[in-house]
């Protein structure tokens, strides 16, 4: 048996002593640890110290830097769209401007100042945002083009200036321009509506932004920091009843009409006769809403809607309509209409001096006597003609909500004397818009029944709430189908060319029915008629036999001393021209009823 060989007496003392060396030197090692422990403790003690009791407020600023943003994520806002799907005003790509208020809070009133002439932006309001306390994130602009927006933004870092930076935001366009512009409004640099449709129906068309929530540190986002995202909800597309084309056209007849008649302002409204869908409504002078510059606030709401004034001779279909109504006149009633007509303490004249005139109802229209007119009124009773000239709905709003609607001016019948209820028949001493007299006249070229005029076709509902168009029209019947096909065949003398006052707006093919306007303003600086200002217009329907389209024309303040036929009735003629034209209306199949003007006492006959 071999024998095991004993490992020699050294070894044995040379291993254990190893091993008490191992363990010598991690004791060692583990004493060294929690000492290291211990001093990192105290400088985490020592810092915990210092920044709830000595350095508070200093670390407090520092961690202001360190912390959430919510940043708005942008809905697309809807489009408003013409009759025919045509955009008046769409939303494309654009930018924001946003700012850091720590970097440029010493730099504010210089880049204020840049900005407010750059995109037209409220001066003291930029200041404030750009100074604005405990944010390193502040709205300066909205909805601006990249373009502009990344030029001003680098004009601006260029010059010194830190802070700003862009984000996308869609931008609100107007690719037609000045079309259509006070019935449309406007969206400025902040993105809010403001006038029109934009302002009426923000909610619907504006949407729902989103947002986005992060962290940043020292002005950058930080990768890894918390992160949510809520989509936004794009907005809805809304649909006018005008046609963009006729829109065009219209206001560029207006303002050549204006400019020639030396005015100051002036308004045309075109109406489908049978649903009283607003087709054009125009005014000059009008805007670019385009234009980043601040815009002058006295051009952008509707003076169709809210500027009412003394709508002159026009108003003489209303009487005679309601004459003929009430079974008072007809056509061919006779007046012996005196050079002068006494009234109070006043006197009436005619636009025209005259000796006596022998004119029957047709003439008194024909000619547009204030005299005949008066004459034929005195045989109602007070109270019953405001009925009808409310029914026809004057003295009261149309009811098309967010336009600033003035319901013009119709006292009560109780408050009249005699001149002021003279005047009323004859257009003055009352005051109406110019939407709400073409909804007037309307209701003749509609066959007696008033049609509430609408602005929005189908319906949609307002940011307060109210429900509105063409799908909610309504509609009511003011005077009967034969009294307003004989008022409709009255004016259609106005454009004859050797009886009526109207020839410039007759049109080749098409019977056309028309009354024409002049109505003296009041001089401020007397208060009173003194003959230097005047209203002048004029309004019809066409073709005359089956009406589709009524146009009224209104010019304020005219130099050239031109009346209503001589200004208002070439504007018409083309306005309607183009509309018989564009919708394709076949000429008229027949001729206007052939009534005298005249008559002439033989044997008692008219002649």
């Amino acid at each position: 048996m071999a024998k095991q060989r004993r490992a020699p007496a050294g070894a044995t003392r040379r291993g254990r002593s190893s091993l008490a060396t191992i363990r010598s030197a991690s004791l060692t090692r583990l004493r060294f640890g929690f000492v290291v422990i211990a001093m990192v403790v105290s400088v985490f003690a020592v810092r915990l110290f210092q920044l709830q009791g000595l350095d508070a407020q200093t670390y407090a600023a520092q961690a202001r830097a360190v912390g959430a943003v919510q940043e708005v994520l942008p809905a697309t806002r809807g489009s408003i769209v013409d009759r025919n799907g045509t955009p008046l005003a769409e939303s494309l790509d654009g930018s924001m401007i946003v700012a850091d208020p720590t970097k440029t809070d010493d730099d504010a009133a210089a880049i204020a100042s840049v900005l407010a002439d750059r995109l037209g932006l409220d001066y003291i309001k930029t200041v404030k945002n750009l100074q604005w306390p405990d944010t390193r994130f502040r709205y300066i602009a909205r909805r601006v083009p990249t373009t502009q927006a990344t030029q001003v933004v680098q004009d601006l870092t260029d010059a010194g200036h830190k802070g700003l930076d862009i984000r996308r935001d869609p931008v609100r366009s107007y690719p037609a321009g000045d079309v259509a512009a006070n019935v449309v409004g406007y969206v400025n640099a902040m993105g809010e509506a403001a006038g029109g449709a934009e302002e009426t129906f923000d909610t619907l068309l504006s949407g729902k932004d989103g947002s986005a929530t992060y962290d940043i540190g020292d002005g950058h986002r930080i990768p890894l920091g918390d992160n949510s995202v809520t989509e936004p909800v794009n907005g809805h597309d809304l649909t006018l009843t005008v046609d963009r084309d006729l829109q065009w056209y219209t206001q560029r007849v207006l303002r050549q009409t204006v400019e020639d008649a030396g005015a100051e302002s002036g308004t045309a409204v075109v109406l489908d006769s049978r649903t009283g869908e607003l087709l054009a409504l125009a005014d000059d002078p009008t805007y670019d809403p385009n234009a980043t510059v601040q815009r002058d606030v006295s051009k952008l709401a509707s003076r169709a809607f809210t500027a009412p004034y003394e709508p002159g001779s026009v108003e003489k279909v209303l009487t005679v309509a309601s004459l003929l109504d009430a079974g008072l006149v007809d056509p061919l009633t006779k007046f012996t209409v005196p050079e002068t007509l006494a009234s109070s303490d006043r006197t009436i004249h005619d636009y025209f001096d005259h000796g006596t005139l022998r004119l029957t109802m047709t003439g008194v229209i024909a000619k547009s006597s204030n005299i005949g007119t008066v004459m034929a009124a005195r045989e109602m009773a007070s109270q019953r003609f405001y009925r009808y000239l409310r029914a026809f709905g004057l003295g009261s709003p149309t009811g098309i909500p967010g336009y600033g609607e003035s319901a013009g001016m119709l006292s009560r019948p109780s408050a009249w004397i005699d001149i002021e209820r003279d005047n009323i028949a004859f257009g003055q001493g009352l005051a109406v818009t110019a939407v709400q007299m073409a909804a007037a006249v309307n209701t003749i070229a509609n066959g007696g029944v008033y049609v509430q005029p609408s602005l929005v076709k189908g319906s949609a509902t307002t940011y307060d709430g109210i429900e509105t168009g063409s799908d909610l029209a309504t509609e009511r019947r003011v005077v009967s189908t034969e009294a307003a096909d004989a008022t409709r065949d009255m004016m259609e003398v106005v454009t004859d060319p050797e009886e009526g006052t109207a020839p410039l707006a007759a049109i080749n093919g098409y019977r056309v029915a028309g009354k024409t306007g002049t109505a003296q303003m009041v001089n401020p600086e007397c208060q009173c008629y003194d003959g230097t200002y005047f209203t002048v217009s004029f309004a019809g329907f066409a073709p005359a036999d089956d009406p589709r389209f009524t146009v009224y024309v209104v010019v304020h303040k005219p130099t050239n001393r031109a009346g209503g036929g001589m200004t208002g009735g070439p504007a018409f003629r083309k306005i309607m021209s183009y509309l018989l034209q564009r919708y394709a209306v076949p000429p008229s199949g027949s001729d206007r009823p052939d009534l005298p003007v005249k008559w002439t006492p033989v044997h008692g006959k008219v002649d």
